[in-house]
């Protein structure tokens, strides 16, 4: 829409959400410090989708994640619950009480190696811009000790970011160094962001969120829905085009009852707006544990069923092979090695993904609304979508996008995301394709004058045309909508090394990589597909096996069982939306 952004309100439910999102959030502060880069194309994303700008006490501009999170108690390590950059001046309320004051001071958890060299280096490239260059004019942000950071703050509302006379060598969390989500966040949060349920611990056995009832029940409690609202209000009235909120949900634990309440209740406040949401499972699972493989089936088949009701899309994502009882192996990327036991590696790839396919909503030109996506994708009741990325988009040097396209002959050229399975062999139908981080040159095919073309694609005059043709031949009767950018995928530090055979751009190459990876091409797609027919169902088939009188810990939370039994039947009457047909258009 012209005259503003399209804006959207991010909610991150749960520690794997944290996890992705924190990926999520550095590759968008990533390609931030690139916005006034001579080598990359003019903005294509806009960032004030995400993000909004704000000012601190001592009058210096910010520019902050539009963001709402929720995690348990001992969840955040060294970070503070309200952030770094400025105080809430609810939260420098005087005290009014005039009598004797006891004071508990609670040890503080020591910060990330990772982090403290991130912001020594932060601190040493700051002197260093002071000496050479002056102080900073303009807008900064505050590191976590107290240092600004000056940053630029895109379409033309600050000064370019300074930058130090030599290029540091990149800083790189080790796996074993981080525990938390907050352990290699490096973006600034809006003291309103994190929202903590200290009622349940994320560290130890005792006092867990582990039941969809219990996520549910946490925000019909006054005190945390009214919080979610007011943070709510506080974002939505700074908005002048919202066009929807998108929800990071774990499914796996309690959080899923969270989410669905979530959505319940934005549904219920802001009619008309999408919400598309992410269900989010880590990797895969072991046989030898029951209770927590239960729950996990439970609380995935509720939150699917209930998140499905109030939201415009859902999407499961997973890097497993099932959703369901069956442990299924992990999926497999041909240049990605990566350990699926690793929330840091695993949400390192779906936030790639995720950064992917949500481009059509984050345009600066011409952008899909949320609500037009899921009308696009969610018809006849199909509320439910996949997830497939190719990471990184296979091209080599001396290539073209037709020569790559080629490559893939009649297969499926994405990996899938959503645990329901190989798509080969299963119906589409509709899908939104995002492939992004292509140089322009290569395109379309550059043969040589008289050299007969290899096929159709290397005859096309514009990469959009390729792309629009390749997906027309792949899946002839489906409806689909493409999207072909400049701008690649950032996968610079902390993003763990999971590159093989990759140029810094992300070329692959035929020796070993030469530098470490910096930014890659990736191609993501979301599709409605016939593949949740067989997933939904064999949900359905496990828990009909499931003897409900063995788990009474996960009823007592608040399911009763005649809602197994009602969740049964919405499950097989979703399964069935996706068995008929062969496409959208016949």
């Amino acid at each position: 829409m012209a005259g503003g952004a399209r804006e959207v309100l991010t909610l991150q439910l749960g520690h794997f959400a944290g996890f992705v999102g924190a990926h999520w959030w550095n590759q968008q502060d990533a390609a931030l410090g690139r916005a006034t880069d001579a080598k990359e194309s003019p903005g294509e994303l806009c960032p004030d989708v995400l993000y909004r700008t704000g000012r601190t006490l001592h009058g210096q501009d910010t520019y902050t994640p539009r963001l709402i999170l929720m995690d348990l108690k001992g969840s955040l390590s060294s970070l503070k619950e309200e952030g770094g950059l400025y105080r809430d001046k609810q939260l420098d309320a005087a005290i009014a009480w005039q009598g004797k004051l006891t004071t508990h001071k609670e040890e503080l958890c020591p910060k990330n190696p990772y982090l403290q060299d991130f912001l020594s280096a932060e601190v040493r490239a700051s002197a260093l811009n002071f000496l050479t260059r002056g102080p900073p004019q303009g807008q900064g942000v505050l590191s976590s000790d107290g240092v600004w950071r000056v940053k630029s703050i895109p379409n033309g509302k600050g000064s370019p970011p300074l930058t130090t006379a030599t290029t540091p060598k990149p800083l790189i969390p080790t796996e074993a160094s981080i525990r938390v989500w907050s352990d290699f966040l490096r973006v600034h949060l809006h003291p309103r962001s994190i929202c903590m349920i200290q009622k349940y611990n994320h560290d130890g056995e005792a006092g867990r969120l582990e039941a969809f009832g219990q996520g549910e029940s946490v925000l019909k409690e006054p005190k945390y829905q009214e919080e979610l609202e007011d943070r709510l209000h506080f974002y939505v009235e700074e908005c002048d085009y919202l066009q929807g909120f998108q929800i990071l949900c774990d499914l796996h634990d309690g959080f899923s009852g969270v989410g669905a309440k979530a959505a319940e209740l934005l549904q219920d406040e802001y009619s008309g707006r999408g919400i598309i949401t992410w269900g989010l499972l880590p990797g895969p699972y072991h046989r030898g544990e029951a209770q927590r493989n239960i729950y996990r089936l439970l609380n995935t088949a509720f939150g699917l069923m209930h998140l499905t009701t109030h939201s415009s899309l859902v999407c499961p994502l997973s890097l497993g092979g099932s959703l369901g009882l069956r442990p299924e192996p992990p999926v497999n990327f041909p240049y990605l090695h990566y350990d699926a036991t690793l929330p840091f590696h695993c949400s390192a790839i779906l936030a790639t993904a995720l950064d992917t396919v949500t481009v059509p909503f984050r345009l600066c030109s011409s952008p899909v609304s949320m609500v037009h996506l899921a009308d696009m994708l969610s018809f006849c009741g199909k509320k439910v979508v996949t997830a497939g990325a190719t990471i990184p988009f296979p091209l080599a040097p001396g290539q073209s996008l037709p020569d790559s396209l080629m490559q893939f002959g009649g297969a499926t050229p994405w990996t899938p995301l959503s645990a329901c399975g190989e798509p080969s062999g299963t119906r589409c139908f509709a899908q939104s394709v995002v492939l992004r981080g292509i140089d322009r040159a290569c395109h379309t095919s550059q043969l040589t004058p008289g050299t007969p073309p290899p096929s159709s694609l290397h005859t096309c005059t514009t990469g959009e045309e390729v792309l629009a043709q390749y997906l027309q031949q792949q899946q002839p009767r489906v409806m689909s909508s493409s999207h072909l950018l400049l701008t690649p995928c950032r996968v610079a530090p902390p993003y763990p090394h999971l590159f093989s055979s990759c140029s810094p751009q992300g070329m692959v190459l035929d020796g070993s990589p030469k530098g470490a990876v910096e930014s890659i091409p990736v191609f993501g797609a979301l599709c409605s597909s016939s593949s949740l027919h067989q997933t939904l169902e064999a949900l359905a088939r496990d828990l009909t096996k499931l003897d409900l009188r063995r788990w009474a810990s996960f009823m007592d939370a608040g399911v009763e069982h005649d809602d197994v039994a009602e969740l049964l039947q919405e499950l097989q009457s979703l399964a069935q939306c996706y068995q008929g047909g062969d496409s959208l258009v016949d």
